[in-house]
């Protein structure tokens, strides 16, 4: 008789996985936007399908007009025709084209806000196959994607930070992910070598969004003296001790006369 302890094992882990998906919302994670900038880029794709089946409303309207023109009406038919042509119309562009998963070549292409929209739509279509604890990580790559991008287009595109960034977005962040695929499913949560290969991503993730975290915060070191500068300077400038009713009026070095002394009392 075969022994069925190892499959009762698998099934009883695989059920257990099930379960803890189910409680995060299930398969269907990647139906919302991580970030800004994969939000924007499904939005256009939504107005450009709009747009379509605007166009398509059109030219069955005009087709209508025209044949009833032509041949002194279309009748019960020509009308059912029209209607089953706009419906079919609208269900085609309401799906189609969508918007389309970059490839992992062109995470690092393009500008910065082209950069970080790849990304964040090529991570939001691996949170399916991703554990729980793993898909929170990638929601919140997506906030720090969106700062990071800000951040870039106010640096010039050979600064080492921003190649710094190309790298770990364009590489880093998908070998990792596509390191963690390549294993299969039923070994995932197996322990190797200490860890399982769940536990393994998910600290990958956890150091590479550290990692966004502090080149966001070393490129912005750069406006934060600016502010700090800026203000001590105005400070300086239109909030000193010698300020006048808090207007900033500099000091001239004379004397100005006892405003809280009314003239009568001055006479006196």
């Amino acid at each position: 008789m075969p022994d069925s302890t190892r499959d009762s094992d698998r099934i009883l882990r695989e059920a257990k996985t099930s379960l803890v998906v189910q409680r995060e919302g299930g398969t269907h994670r990647g139906a919302t936007s991580i970030g800004k900038g994969s939000a924007e880029l499904k939005m256009k794709s939504l107005l450009r399908r709009a747009g379509y089946f605007g166009a398509a409303l059109v030219a069955i309207l005009t087709a209508t007009l025209v044949a009833g023109l032509v041949l002194d009406g279309i009748g019960f038919w020509g009308v059912v025709t029209a209607f089953f042509a706009v419906v079919a119309a609208g269900v085609i562009f309401a799906n189609y084209p969508k918007v389309k998963t970059p490839k992992r070549a062109d995470l690092a292409q393009g500008s910065p806000a082209q950069m970080v929209a790849r990304t964040e739509l090529w991570l939001e279509a691996q949170r399916a196959s991703l554990p729980p604890a793993a898909v929170r990580v990638i929601d919140q790559m997506g906030v720090q994607l969106d700062a990071l991008g800000v951040q870039l287009q106010n640096i010039d595109p050979a600064h080492p930070a921003a190649a710094e960034v190309r790298e770990l977005v364009g590489e880093y962040i998908p070998e990792t992910i596509e390191n963690y695929h390549r294993i299969p499913a039923n070994l995932r949560a197996e322990a190797h070598i200490g860890k399982s290969a769940d536990e393994r991503l998910i600290d990958s993730l956890t150091k590479l969004s550290g990692e966004l975290d502090r080149v966001t915060r070393r490129l912005a070191e750069g406006a934060l003296d600016d502010l700090a500068v800026k203000t001590r300077y105005l400070e300086y400038r239109y909030g000193g001790v010698n300020a006048l009713d808090g207007l900033g009026a500099p000091d001239s070095g004379v004397p100005l006369p006892d405003f809280s002394v009314t003239p009568a009392k001055q006479e006196r």
